[in-house]
């Protein structure tokens, strides 16, 4: 498939690479790593990173001012993005062929073409084992901006290699990575100027959350609490990990309000929850999922189902 995925790349003068909206570190690193690795193996080639930005991200990078226009012609790559409704942009069904690389289980096999590897700690690490693939067959080369995003991606969705998605395959691949001289030491500035903006938040949660018998345990964070601790509603993403070392929790859902919905981040130890996004809205791995809800009414669904799931574990 990564040949085939090479070959593919190779057709196409043109070529834009979507990721998920509300990105993370993963998103923006598959994306533009993808991008950078891309033009330093095929210079003569247009390569354009579409989405909107996030301030939170800017240490990363920013992603190209792309237009109806440039789809044209154009091979659309889709990154770390389980289905449709995810995608960062508007046009991306207007290209000439969409290809589908995630990591999420494929509940949507959207795409002319798709590769999804769940067993990938992230897109990133994808990504990666993409170049090695065209380094063997195709000569490719590695350039330090791609490998400055590959790394990022990497250890933003492992937890900084400490999440049970880390394998020994990642662990090589990130030996790999800093072997290319960019400025680790700035990066991970970058990571912590964002988790320390979060830390009193961090320490309400803690406080505040509500666990049953069984370890379905759940916050609600409205807009009122998120103006209190002065954080965005991206920035929570930094958060959904934070009852994970609570001792007795099972599962657990960190709800966070915006203007037009409730973000529902799922998160479980054990019990598969994916399912349970997939009902509102949503979708991901089987112990980390997003969802959608819009009221406090349909958000109390979801704590009684989390709890079913919990109790029937």
């Amino acid at each position: 498939m990564k040949r085939q995925i090479i070959d593919t790349i190779e057709r196409y003068q043109k070529i834009i690479i979507h990721r998920h909206v509300r990105p993370d570190p993963d998103a923006y690193g598959s994306q533009m790593g993808l991008k950078e690795l891309i033009k330093k193996n095929y210079p003569d080639k247009e390569v354009l990173a579409a989405g909107t930005h996030d301030e939170l991200l800017t240490y990363l990078g920013k992603p190209d001012q792309v237009t109806e226009a440039d789809y044209e012609g154009a091979l659309v790559i889709v990154t770390d993005t389980a289905n449709t409704d995810r995608i960062d942009g508007e046009f991306f069904k207007q290209g000439s062929f969409l290809l589908k690389i995630d990591h999420h289980p494929n509940e949507d096999p959207y795409g002319d073409e798709r590769w999804v590897n769940t067993e990938a700690s992230s897109c990133s690490e994808m990504i990666y084992t993409l170049f090695e693939e065209g380094q063997a067959s195709y000569g490719w080369e590695i350039s330090t901006e791609a490998a400055r995003f590959l790394f990022a991606g990497i250890v933003g969705d492992t937890g900084r290699f400490m999440f049970q998605s880390t394998t020994e395959k990642t662990f090589e691949i990130a030996s790999s990575l800093i072997k290319q001289p960019f400025d680790r030491t700035k990066l991970f500035a970058g990571m912590y100027e964002v988790e320390r903006k979060i830390l009193h938040l961090q320490g309400y949660i803690y406080q505040n959350f509500t666990i049953d018998e069984h370890g379905a345990a759940y916050i609600k964070l409205t807009r009122e609490i998120l103006d209190q601790f002065d954080v965005t509603v991206s920035e929570t993403s930094q958060l959904v990990g934070s009852l994970g070392n609570v001792e007795g929790i099972c599962a657990w859902i960190i709800f966070v309000e915006e203007d037009d919905q409730i973000r529902v981040r799922l998160r479980s130890k054990g019990p598969v929850i994916n399912t349970l996004a997939m009902q509102y809205n949503g979708g991901g791995h089987p112990l980390a999922s997003g969802a959608s809800v819009y009221s406090w009414d349909e958000a109390n669904e979801v704590i009684v189902k989390l709890a079913e799931i919990c109790r029937n574990y």
